[in-house]
């Protein structure tokens, strides 16, 4: 759930590579059928590689197609939520903070550090979509609030997101399930060291865990009268430059939603330049595209480890690209990581890994 920032390049380097690498970018992305993942996921060991293995070329990020019909559906349900919420008052989205989690359960926003300061581009509700309540001792409750906290869910009868509950689980349980397929596709690579010290099954630690954690985004529209993008604009202007520290990441295509009416209609991205952006092995700036029929699952820091590098994790952010003061961006991703007491190296477990990330991005934020 925790992400790593990256240091920004500079902007002569950042927009060299956009001049240089947007080009035959959906040739370039990996694409499997679900219903192989389901039948025969060893059988994608080539593809695995070619998607998130080391080499120069590889983007750290895969699409699985042809999923089951009622994906479509979840997918508007809860991206449509994503806007309601956001639209309500501010006292009542107070109501759904969680400051002792650092608001890593319920609804964020200005709290998170992106690019050195706090980030009001976007809002964010975190649940974990398969357990609401974690079993687990009150010594790992109080050591790691940000995993192990009870969801916070809108009242059922809350006026203009009645049923939110239920979308996010219907979508997150869905991602959970494919992503837990994936899993095992990924197995072949995990570390023989690793997996001679320890009993290692990425399926089972994705399946057992009770730290899985969503996200439910909302980008907020560019500021009335800001200036509209231009071509120095930061690439990182809508999210800066991070790792994930997740075995996997579920990311589904993101909705642009243009208001006007009673309710927002869907639009196309407010530019070509807007939208998602992956840097390579290769350390070139690619900006990927999520059809909105499939479902995209990215490399985190904690597969990079148990794989001793074999598979490794990807460094990505994203772009405003438009100056429509009335377009939103919604978003959904699904960080799927192993209790904090799993070995994820000969010497970390999970917890110890992620307390280290965050102390290295604390540190580091005020001179970036």
């Amino acid at each position: 759930m925790a992400r790593r920032l990256i240091t920004r390049r500079t902007m002569a380097s950042l927009n060299c590579y956009l001049q240089t690498s947007t080009s035959g970018n959906a040739q370039r992305v990996v694409s499997i059928s679900y219903p192989t993942l389901i039948s025969s996921p060893l059988s994608l060991e080539a593809s695995i590689e070619q998607a998130f293995g080391s080499h120069p070329q590889a983007l750290g990020i895969i699409l699985v197609k042809d999923l089951p019909s009622q994906y479509v559906a979840y997918r508007e349900s809860l991206l449509k939520f994503a806007y309601k919420f956001a639209k309500l008052d501010a006292k009542t989205k107070e109501r759904y903070t969680d400051p002792g989690s650092s608001y890593s359960f319920g609804w964020s926003h200005g709290k998170e550090i992106m690019n050195g300061k706090p980030d009001t581009l976007k809002g964010s509700y975190y649940a974990n979509p398969v357990v609401d309540a974690p079993a687990v001792s009150s010594a790992l409750k109080e050591g790691f609030p940000e995993y192990y906290r009870d969801n916070i869910w809108p009242d059922k009868n809350e006026r203009g997101i009645e049923g939110f509950e239920d979308a996010f689980k219907n979508l997150g349980q869905f991602v959970f399930n494919v992503g837990c397929e994936l899993a095992a596709a990924c197995q072949p690579f995990v570390s023989k060291n690793l997996a001679e010290a320890t009993s290692f099954s990425l399926p089972e630690l994705i399946k057992t865990s009770q730290t899985t954690k969503a996200r439910l985004l909302h980008y907020f529209p560019p500021a009335p009268g800001s200036a509209p993008p231009s071509e120095d604009e930061p690439v990182d202007s809508w999210c800066g430059f991070h790792l994930d520290n997740s075995l996997l990441t579920g990311l589904c295509s993101a909705m642009f939603l243009k208001e006007g009416g009673e309710f927002p209609t869907v639009v196309s991205a407010p530019s070509p330049s807007s939208g998602l952006y992956i840097r390579t092995r290769g350390d070139e700036l690619t900006k990927v595209s999520i059809p909105a029929d499939c479902l995209a699952f990215q490399t985190g820091e904690a597969l990079e480890l148990v794989t001793a590098g074999k598979l490794r994790a990807t460094p990505h952010c994203v772009r405003v690209g438009g100056g429509d003061e009335t377009i939103s961006r919604e978003t959904f991703a699904l960080f799927m990581q192993p209790n904090t007491n799993q070995r994820v190296s000969p010497s970390e477990d999970f917890g110890q890994f992620s307390k280290r990330i965050l102390a290295e991005h604390y540190e580091k934020t005020p001179s970036m």
